[in-house]
């Protein structure tokens, strides 16, 4: 939950060319935190991006 009470269950990972994982941001849908990712992979860059749900086990 953030401060606002919201609950936002989707997370936008981030995983760089050394392999450490650091969450970008938090969604309430799956489709909000989906684009977000598909932007910032769109950049260009070696980092990985993807979605998860709160809970689900990281992705390998």
């Amino acid at each position: 939950m953030s401060d606002s009470g919201a609950v936002l269950p989707w997370l936008v990972v981030r995983q760089d060319d050394n392999g450490s994982r650091y969450r970008v941001g938090r969604y309430a849908t799956q489709d909000e935190a989906q684009r977000t990712a598909d932007k910032l992979q769109d950049r260009g860059h070696e980092q990985l991006y993807w979605v998860e749900r709160v809970g689900q086990a990281a992705r390998p």
